[in-house]
């Protein structure tokens, strides 16, 4: 009687595979838990790969350390405000994980997934007609727009560009409604602000799911926002579970949809790469955690202030070494499944073949997802470093044929161009301070955006910032 154990399970017998090859290289890391996520990068001499046709084919994978945008309600894969993807979150201690049992191996190679080519009209009109919105679509810049901009009523925004970013809001009126009437998107007087069953919550998902290719994704609909309760659909992609590609669907105390985000464009199978098993890409998770907390070492013990007497003793597990560095929290790895992850190659958003680990750090505490890249590491090139605050200008991009929607943060007191030089492999944007506004000024920054029309279309050419060098992501 065989006793193969599921790849996804941390326990049981494990299956052997040849040895493989080895190779020192970055690996990138998003690590979410507590609401929370951010990138990390790290040199590794584990991992491998079996030989094949996918070693001798595929490129090299060019990971980006893309900046992160505002968080998305909703969205658990977004990170928290003011950490970008490639930073560290600062006030963290390092993390070491240990797993419950063994590691499964996993597949031998699998295969990355993008969204390419652009947003057709018929496919927003699709999605506006679940959202109950009315009209036509029409191009404002570099999206798709439905709804009215500037009054009340609903908002559906596309980004052209795959993989058609999409955002929908229920904008409140701009005056108060008239005694005994009923307003736009006001709740019934019966819903009495209460948020709706996660079943209702899912029916009323679902439409908007279909419309986006998402109907057989996985739901969660635990999470609350006030009265509403927000639906969370993980799509499976090529069979396997997804992280980081999300579409959040908020639905009100009317059991109406009124919020929403995710991407529309289908994703599309790509390069296929060798993959490492779970004990290498652990191995690699916790090099990280090392990196960061200056190889996990606590010298001279935990500095925590002595009680008076009758006093308690200080129960803080979080105490700060005398060194200054927060001593390593142990986790628990649970379960290890092998999935796709969202990184940015390219300045593409990629679902890339990782490990998704279910980690605790108490029993019966809450549970989180770290995810860890799991392509053979000598196909694997090493994030670009974050610039330093204020060298990198452009941050993300949207594009629709020969316009180019830039976005980027700038001063209150400035106004801004941006230029493009373009060649046919790239796109340089410049962006430039023309003048300063006399007199005294608050010094605020502000997300902005500049369009640029290009020679010819962008088609597949990267955009890069002429000022740092660096990838510009699709917005």
């Amino acid at each position: 009687m065989s006793t193969e154990r599921p790849d996804n399970d941390v326990t049981g017998p494990r299956r052997r595979r040849p040895p493989l090859a080895v190779a020192s290289v970055a690996a990138a890391v998003l690590l979410a838990g507590g609401g929370g996520a951010y990138w990390a990068s790290t040199a590794s001499g584990d991992g491998g790969a079996a030989d094949g046709s996918a070693r001798d084919k595929a490129p090299v994978l060019a990971l980006d350390a893309a900046e992160a945008g505002p968080a998305t309600p909703g969205d658990p894969s977004t990170p928290p405000p003011g950490i970008a993807p490639g930073e560290p979150d600062p006030n963290g201690p390092p993390v070491v994980y240990r797993a419950a049992g063994q590691l499964p191996d996993g597949p031998d190679e699998a295969a990355v997934h993008r969204a390419t080519g652009t947003v057709a009209s018929a496919e927003v009109a699709r999605l506006a007609k679940a959202l109950g919105i009315p009209g036509t679509p029409r191009t404002v810049d570099a999206s798709w727009v439905v709804g009215d901009e500037d009054g009340p009523g609903a908002l559906l925004k596309v980004t052209k560009q795959a993989p058609g970013t999409w955002t929908f809001a229920r904008t409140t009126p701009s005056k108060p409604c008239d005694p005994g009437k009923m307003c736009a998107n006001q709740s019934p007087p019966e819903a009495d602000g209460q948020p709706v069953s996660e079943k209702a919550a899912k029916a009323a998902a679902v439409p908007v799911l279909k419309a986006v290719g998402q109907d057989d994704a996985a739901l969660d609909a635990n999470q609350l926002m006030g009265d509403v309760r927000v639906v969370n659909a993980d799509p499976k992609v090529d069979g396997l579970p997804t992280y980081g590609w999300s579409t959040g669907v908020q639905v009100g105390p009317d059991g109406k949809v009124s919020g929403g985000s995710g991407q529309l464009k289908a994703l599309e199978k790509g390069d296929t790469y060798p993959v490492i098993g779970a004990d290498a890409a652990l191995k690699q998770l916790n090099e990280a955690g090392k990196a960061k907390g200056d190889g996990g070492k606590d010298i001279g013990g935990c500095a925590t202030p002595v009680p008076l007497e009758g006093e308690p003793k200080p129960s803080d597990p979080q105490c700060v070494p005398s060194n200054g560095k927060r001593a390593p929290v142990t986790q628990t790895v649970e379960k290890a499944v092998f999935g796709l992850a969202l990184q940015y190659v390219d300045g593409r958003q990629t679902l890339v073949p990782s490990w998704l680990f279910h980690v605790r750090q108490s029993t019966g505490g809450p549970e989180s997802t770290v995810t860890q890249i799991a392509v053979a590491p000598e196909f694997v090139e090493k994030p670009t470093a974050p610039t330093p605050s204020g060298d990198r200008k452009a941050t993300s991009y949207a594009a629709d044929g020969r316009t180019l929607e830039v976005t980027f943060w700038g001063g209150v007191c400035s106004t801004y161009t941006a230029s493009a030089e373009e060649s046919p492999g790239q796109v340089r944007i410049t962006i430039t301070e023309e003048k300063q506004k006399k007199g005294a000024c608050i010094m605020i920054a502000k997300e902005l955006k500049r369009t640029v029309t290009l020679d010819e279309p962008l088609g597949d050419r990267t955009v890069i910032d002429a000022e740092s060098g660096a990838t510009v992501p699709r917005s």
